[in-house]
């Protein structure tokens, strides 16, 4: 049995790896056939576009993946499971979501990535996972915390790379 609100730690050296984590994340969500929402936190340039690449390439995404600042949106619809990749860093007002029926995609199939969630507060459904990447040294301290059943299960479940903290 895995409480909620449970988390893990570990240090990321690189790019390299934290795509990797990306890539892991993605593979278990394959595996466990249900969507998932994660909230990727951190401030500017501390990787979390990076590991929205490491899920997209490991859903099998080929190309660039890059970070959707003015769209807000970027759908990976070809994907299994659908995949989408929010950033909410230049939402004005969390009402906005709304207009763009943003509860369309976090439906039970579909993985939502969300970068800077807190600015869409009050209207993102709650996260599976969250995932707070901060910068310690060359590399990154990141800390993983599960939010739902499906996002403990998820977590518990992940072949996690690099010293655990």
């Amino acid at each position: 049995m895995t409480i909620y609100g449970n988390e893990r730690r570990l240090f990321l050296d690189g790019e390299a790896e934290t795509e990797q984590l990306g890539r892991e994340l993605a593979r278990r969500a394959v595996e466990s056939e249900c969507g998932l929402v994660v909230f990727l936190e951190g401030d500017l340039g501390m990787g979390k576009t990076t590991l929205s690449r490491g899920v997209m390439h490991g859903l099998g995404h080929e190309g660039a993946v890059k970070s959707p600042t003015y769209t807000l949106v970027e759908p990976y619809e070809h994907l299994k499971p659908r995949a989408y990749h929010f950033d909410l860093y230049r939402l004005g007002d969390p009402e906005e979501l709304e207009y763009m029926g943003i509860r369309d995609y976090f439906s039970d199939e579909n993985l939502c990535l969300v970068e800077w969630p807190e600015r869409g507060q009050g209207v993102l459904p709650e996260p599976d996972l969250e995932i707070h990447l901060e910068r310690e040294g060359e590399g990154r301290s990141v800390v993983l915390r599960a939010r739902s059943a499906r996002g403990a299960h998820l977590m518990n479940e992940l072949e996690l790379i690099g010293p655990h903290h």
